[in-house]
């Protein structure tokens, strides 16, 4: 019985391993070149070979004796082959010098190479505080007052800040605590994270209780309970590399979306309800599906009451770019349809 387990589970794992290494589908409409113009992305340029554009790391791989070969640049010729065993490959052609395209980490500056992502929809997004816990909040400096008696305070007035501990720091950025995030139908007390809201940036002018604070940006005013934390100096990488989920994802749902709006479409910002507890990390892609609406079956004669579930849509795809412990921000990269809070996130179907 044991041998008769232990080789039903070997099966299973050499299927799923033989799913998993399944070559990437070509778009029916892909072309044989394509020369790289400046404002496209990574991402644009594989869904022009691929059909799931996410998968372009099966299909580049790296030359060791070419220096970063996977940095593309505006004229670039992005020709498409095959191996010896029929796998799809991309090439990129600069110059003289034909190279085969990696998906590395870039190392040069974005003004210069493609990025992988459109990352005008993002980079504010990179290096500020998005999600804290309560504890954190508590914890945090605060904004007692203005200075000049002022209700509200912008870009070049002073604040008054109690809290700051220390004197060897000397920037800061402000923040509103924001709404909190919940899985759907949770209880109210199970909070995933709290939003916190950007104000601006502030350097220290004197340090005491309270310290005093010149802001010199705000996106927002400034006001009494603003928490205030130390403006993190490391840069948070702007490169993405993207892949399936590390698990299988369960119960996973957008739970918020950037700006408030009703309908998520392309290149909008959501939250979703998954997060580094989940092995949700960065370049994670999943999928979207839109929930089946419930109707009333109107046809049937036996029960007048009766109902049904409608299937789940698949909506599009996203890509996460920021992960918090219990939840992260993604860019939705391709929209099918509208999509909506609460509707389902899972693992993209390679096949």
């Amino acid at each position: 019985m044991l041998a008769r387990k232990f080789f039903a589970f070997v099966f299973v794992c050499l299927v799923s391993a033989t799913l998993l290494a399944a070559p990437p589908v070509l778009n029916t409409s892909h072309p044989d070149k394509y020369v790289v113009v400046k404002g496209d992305t990574l991402w644009d340029i594989s869904a022009r070979f691929l059909r799931d554009p996410w998968r372009w790391p099966d299909v580049w791989q790296a030359n060791p004796q070419v220096k970063n070969p996977h940095l593309i640049y505006p004229g670039d010729v992005i020709s498409l082959s095959y191996d010896a065993n029929g796998k799809p490959v991309l090439r990129i052609q600069r110059g003289r010098q034909t190279v085969k395209l990696s998906p590395g980490i870039r190392a040069t500056k974005l003004d210069r190479a493609i990025p992988t992502i459109p990352l005008d929809a993002i980079r504010q997004f990179l290096s500020r505080p998005l999600v804290l816990t309560q504890k954190e909040i508590d914890a945090a400096a605060y904004v007692v007052a203005s200075a000049g008696e002022h209700v509200v305070a912008g870009a070049g007035d002073r604040v008054y800040v109690r809290g700051i501990k220390g004197d060897t720091q000397s920037k800061f950025s402000l923040f509103q605590p924001g709404k909190p995030y919940r899985n759907p139908g949770a209880d109210k007390d199970d909070i995933l994270g709290i939003e916190a809201i950007y104000v601006g940036e502030g350097t220290a002018q004197a340090f005491g209780d309270p310290t005093t604070l010149l802001l010199t940006s705000t996106e927002r005013e400034a006001r009494s309970g603003d928490r205030v934390m130390p403006f993190d100096e490391n840069e948070i990488s702007e490169h993405f590399m993207p892949h399936a989920p590390r698990t299988k994802v369960e119960g996973g749902a957008i739970i918020g979306v950037v700006d408030g709006v009703s309908q998520i479409g392309q290149h909008q910002i959501v939250v979703l309800n998954k997060g580094t507890q989940d092995k949700m990390d960065i370049g994670t892609v999943l999928a979207v599906y839109r929930s089946g609406e419930t109707i009333h079956d109107l046809v049937t004669t036996e029960n007048r009451d009766d109902t049904v579930t409608l299937p789940d849509e698949r909506a599009g795809t996203l890509m996460v770019f920021r992960s918090f412990d219990r939840v992260s921000y993604a860019l939705v990269m391709e929209a099918t349809r509208a999509m909506h809070i609460y509707d389902a996130v899972r693992n993209p179907p390679e096949l």
